[in-house]
This record gives C-alpha cells, sequence and structure tokens, in this order.
C-alpha cells in the first residue's frame, strides 16, 4: 500500500457497506483523481458481518485503506428503514475518520423511500457540518439524483467487482429476496437479462 498523503482538498472517505451503491462510489471518486479511503461502521446491522466481508475485498480490489468503527452496546437493527442511520454514519466519520478527510462521500441515490436519501438530507447534514467543523468538511453524495439503474451501469463501466458486493439487508448467507436492496438487485439482473 502506498503512503498516505496528507489529507488535502480532494481527500474524501467514502462509507463503505460492502454494497453496490458504496462500492461504485468508491470506484467512482478514484476515478475522478480523488485520494480515498474507506470506513465501515458497526452499528448494530444484521448484515454487519457479510457487510464487512464484502467490503474488505472490494478495498484489496481498488487498494484503499478501509478502517473500521464498532459501535459497542448498541441494539440490534433489522431490515428495513433505520431512523438516523445515514445521519449517524456521517457525524461518525466526521468523527473519527483516521485520515480526517475534507470530503465524506456517501453512495445514496434516487428512487428510495427513505428521508435520508434527499437533496434536503444531504442539505442539512451540511448545515450541520459547516456548524460543527467551521466549513472544513463537506458532505458528497455524488449519485443523488441517480437511479440504481445508472449506477449498476456505471459499476459495470468502472470494473466494480459486483461479485464481490453484497446488498441484502437480512444479513444471511443467501439474500433474502425480501429487503429493498434483494429487490433492487433482481430488477436490475432481470432488465440486463
Amino acid at each position: 500500500m502506498t503512503k498516505r498523503k496528507k489529507p488535502g482538498r480532494n481527500c474524501v472517505t467514502v462509507l463503505l457497506s460492502g454494497g453496490v451503491d458504496s462500492s461504485t462510489c468508491l470506484a467512482y471518486l478514484l476515478n475522478e483523481g480523488f485520494d480515498a479511503d474507506a470506513l465501515f461502521i458497526s452499528y448494530g446491522q444484521v448484515a454487519r458481518s457479510r457487510e464487512l466481508r464484502a467490503a474488505k475485498p472490494v478495498c484489496r480490489h481498488f487498494r484503499v485503506a478501509l478502517h473500521t468503527i464498532r459501535l459497542g452496546n448498541c441494539t440490534r437493527k433489522g431490515p428495513g428503514l433505520i431512523v438516523g442511520r445515514n445521519a449517524f454514519l456521517v457525524c461518525t466519520a466526521v468523527l473519527e475518520a483516521p485520515t480526517k478527510s475534507r470530503i465524506v462521500a456517501i453512495g445514496i441515490h434516487s428512487g428510495t423511500r427513505y428521508r435520508d436519501c434527499t437533496a434536503r438530507f444531504v442539505k442539512a447534514m451540511q448545515d450541520i457540518l459547516d456548524t460543527t467543523t467551521g466549513g472544513a468538511v463537506r458532505v458528497s453524495a455524488p449519485f443523488l439524483k441517480w437511479t440504481k439503474p445508472d449506477i449498476w451501469e456505471l459499476a459495470k463501466r468502472l470494473k466494480v467487482p459486483l461479485s464481490m458486493t453484497y446488498s441484502c439487508e437480512g444479513g444471511g448467507k443467501q439474500p433474502c429476496g425480501k429487503c429493498d436492496s434483494c429487490w433492487d438487485l433482481e430488477r436490475l439482473r432481470a432488465s440486463a437479462n
């Protein structure tokens, strides 16, 4: 692994779950010339083991450092809406990311039913970061106006190792086929045939 540069204007920490969206976000920012590392946060999600098992080879593939944070004594969080999740992830990255990056990137996209995947959410988070960091840190959501098929096509163009990713909120060895992530992937694979 190459020696880390001092954090600068183009240093970015990508919140990496090991899924298609965050892995493609990492590939996209690397392709755009950013000095990137990745952060995996275990916050009690049932899929945490499988997600981390996917995030590690994705980072090896792209030759980026993967930092992990484990929240202790947390409640178990099942599939579906986890209120406050993305806000928690962004704030934790600002507080704990080892490189103190100037940019925290998250792979949220349009077409979901979640409030924390919207332009309003990104603006609110940026307001919080401006207040707490004096404007030193920016939240980036490059796929905010993109659909899942847009991200899927970009992943293929950037040669994201899709077979290494894990996108099921259930956390089982096999995808549950019932959560939003599984439905998204099933539709994408069907449209590719």
